[in-house]
């Protein structure tokens, strides 16, 4: 059994899809998705309602990104801010505008049931952005951080690679988990469009929003798959350039 774990999509279908086609999932495969599946190229509701779909064939745990709490809020309260509009939220709104009541309803109970963070049985976490409690995420006070946070990849970062495990600087956080998981901040910010990694923080985001592809990983052997950069199976839009 395989392990993947998928990067950021923020609504790119035709990427994602590219993506899994060439990974080749099997039947006895696990894919934990990290969040933020809309918000950016035109197809968010067509992504999720596509997700929904794969749960009934594979194992799937996912997480709750930033952009999904946004477009559930959006979509249960009518909620809506001018700063998620200009990050995503207008193109999410239009993919929306003609979805059947009732496939509306599936898409309410995938966004209810989003976990902010999965731990799996050799201690690796799997989050969206990051946690800035000292113990762990299970214990962060302000809940939504999880999906937030770039602290713990800001630390990771600035890490010395040099510094013992033991060291009284080494960061708390990260000696908590044998490896941590995360997207929300595209390594393509630091020149890149394949998966970073600092310390044991592996960073999935690749920047699909942008000019980057979907990427997965297998989180044991560390061999990963990317589609072509997602803007170019949306040659109209401009994601969230």
């Amino acid at each position: 059994m395989r392990s993947l774990v998928v990067g950021d999509i923020h609504g790119g279908l035709k990427g994602l899809q590219q993506g899994l086609e060439r990974a080749e999932p099997q039947a006895e495969d696990q894919f934990v998705f990290l969040g933020d599946y809309v918000d950016g190229w035109s197809e968010a509701a067509e992504t999720v309602s596509f997700l929904i779909d794969f749960a009934e064939k594979f194992d799937c745990i996912f997480i709750r990104g930033n952009h999904d709490w946004l477009t559930h809020r959006f979509l249960k309260q009518g909620e809506d801010n001018p700063m998620w509009d200009m990050h995503g939220g207008t193109a999410t709104k239009l993919s929306y505008r003609d979805l059947a009541s009732d496939e509306l309803q599936k898409h309410l109970l995938f966004y209810e049931n989003l976990k902010n963070f999965h731990i799996d049985d050799h201690n690796r976490l799997f989050i969206h952005a990051g946690f800035t409690n000292l113990h762990g995420p299970q214990h962060e006070y302000f809940r939504n951080l999880v999906f937030w946070d770039r602290t713990l990849w800001e630390t990771a970062r600035c890490l010395d690679p040099d510094l013992d495990l033991e060291h009284p600087n080494y960061p708390a956080r990260l000696k908590l988990f044998h490896e941590i998981y995360i997207g929300h901040t595209p390594v393509t910010r630091l020149g890149s469009t394949s998966p970073l990694n600092f310390a044991n923080v592996w960073n999935i985001d690749t920047g699909a929003a942008f000019r980057g592809p979907v990427t997965l990983l297998d989180v044991d052997s560390k061999e990963y798959w990317q589609s072509d950069p997602v803007y170019l199976f949306y040659p109209d839009e401009e994601g969230r350039n």
